[in-house]
């Protein structure tokens, strides 16, 4: 009997010390400034133009809406499946949630069964022998001062920036899979206008050197005319190697090697179905749903919560252990009825003097919080800037279109008219290439402007966050 008053005064005394504790956790130390993201938010928000009749800010676009060539579709499908890139971003997600689960249990018991036996001297003088065989809860730190509770939202708010990290190296991997297959089809079709360029000058040197070898035309004609031929011969090199280095490129993109494509037959560039056009009135307000800005977002309430756990150092550390189950001197009587005992104690640890180590904790938190701040308002700044870059070039990329469309146009009309004036005798050899030279620009001028439109257009999505 007196050892179970004994253990009733301990008990006693443990929430004693739990309860006095508790009331100086009333008047806990300043917070510090915290930065209020959701004024922060609504405020950027209140800056941003919305266009009339936008939709809602929670309209979105995959990027299933706006990839249509299937192709590409194809091709961004193989890519989220096999980048490896993307695979350690998710793995570091999978990381991030552990140490979330981690954090959360830090605030519960840890329960034990186990068996102990010890041999003292008892009240009398005599040696003993006691067994003891139990639950054992050993030192669960009581969270009064809610240091455990402001790592694990640090731990929740971290878990949920390295996602929106995950989604924004998604969104990366998209675009960049989209525009290496659009440049793959640019050279594509940059290397049968080389190609179809070639035969022509082939055929044309093959005309001047009869030419020459009659004396109708000279000798500076015939070196122009294989110094233009040499040229397209050169130039096809180049694009061929282009060509192989952009496979290269889209083959580490998507983890594999390219599956095999079709033939080019024609300007398919030319053709709208390859990019949905971005959708008109879409609230700028989306901006902040962007990964990247989710992710600084999130990475500073991080850096609050740790500022928040760093202050409860401050305060006493209080930990529970206890044990309840059978004690016997004799093994035999170890599972018997009337020898359960259990025991319960409580510690209490205040650190006096640490040289100044938790002040340095609480400064080193709050100028990571400056900075995670810091990066929040870039983030949000570089949003505006992509966005303002891909929609200046919008319209500007599509009059140069049009404008390079007309001058090929024109060459061609250019060199027709010079191959019929100079079939006549009433052109030069040397106006009649330098006819060629300007068209064989003006072609390839077209596909790479039609190439720098899409890709501008990849770029706003992407800007966007869609």
């Amino acid at each position: 009997m007196s050892a179970i008053k004994e253990g009733r005064r301990l008990t006693l005394s443990c929430l004693a010390l739990a309860a006095a504790l508790a009331g100086c956790a009333s008047h806990p130390p300043p917070a510090p400034e915290a930065a209020p993201v959701r004024l922060q938010r609504a405020a950027v928000a209140e800056q941003l133009p919305v266009a009339a009749g936008a939709p809602a800010d929670n309209a979105s676009l995959a990027w299933r809406d706006w990839v249509r060539e299937p192709r590409l579709v194809s091709w961004v499908t193989l890519a989220l499946q096999n980048n490896r890139d993307l695979r350690v971003a998710m793995l570091n997600v999978q990381r991030a949630r552990a140490q979330l689960s981690l954090a959360d249990a830090s605030r519960l018991p840890t329960l034990g069964v186990g068996m102990g036996a010890a041999r003292a001297p008892n009240t009398r003088g005599q040696e003993a022998t006691v067994l003891t065989a139990g639950l054992q809860v050993s030192a669960w730190e009581l969270d009064l001062f809610g240091r455990l509770a402001s790592l694990s939202d640090a731990a929740r708010a971290q878990w949920l920036a390295t996602e929106a990290g995950r989604q924004a190296g998604e969104l990366t991997l998209v675009a960049a899979v989209v525009q290496a297959g659009l440049a793959l089809q640019a050279d594509d079709e940059l290397i049968a206008l080389a190609r179809q360029t070639l035969v022509s000058r082939e055929q044309s040197l093959q005309l001047t050197q009869l030419r020459e070898s009659v004396g109708a035309s000279s000798q500076l004609e015939l070196q122009a005319q294989l110094t233009l031929t040499a040229q397209g011969r050169a130039t096809l090199a180049q694009l061929i190697r282009q060509q192989a280095q952009d496979g290269n490129a889209l083959a580490l993109l998507l983890g594999q090697p390219v599956p095999e494509r079709p033939a080019s037959s024609g300007p398919v560039l030319a053709d709208e179905r390859w990019l949905a056009e971005v959708p008109i009135g879409l609230s700028s307000a989306v901006l902040l749903r962007r990964p990247d800005v989710i992710a600084a977002e999130q990475t500073m309430r991080a850096a609050q919560a740790n500022i928040a756990a760093a202050r409860a150092a401050f305060w006493p550390t209080i930990s529970l252990t206890g044990q309840a189950g059978q004690a016997s001197p004799q093994l035999s009587g170890l599972f018997q009825g009337g020898n359960f005992v259990y025991t319960l104690a409580a510690n209490a640890l205040l650190t006096v003097f640490d040289a100044g180590r938790r002040q340095a904790n609480v400064d080193a938190a709050e100028a990571a919080q400056q900075i995670a701040q810091a990066q929040y308002e870039r983030s949000i700044q570089s949003a505006f800037r992509d966005t303002a870059d891909a929609l200046a070039g919008l319209a500007t990329w599509r009059d140069q279109l049009a404008a390079q469309r007309e001058q090929r146009d024109a060459a061609r009309e250019t060199a027709r008219l010079t191959e019929l004036k100079a079939s006549q005798g009433a052109a030069s050899v040397l106006e009649r290439l330098d006819a060629q030279r300007a068209l064989w620009a003006a072609e390839q001028a077209v596909v790479q402007v039609r190439l720098a439109e899409l890709a501008n257009r990849v770029t706003l999505y992407k800007a966007l966050g869609t």
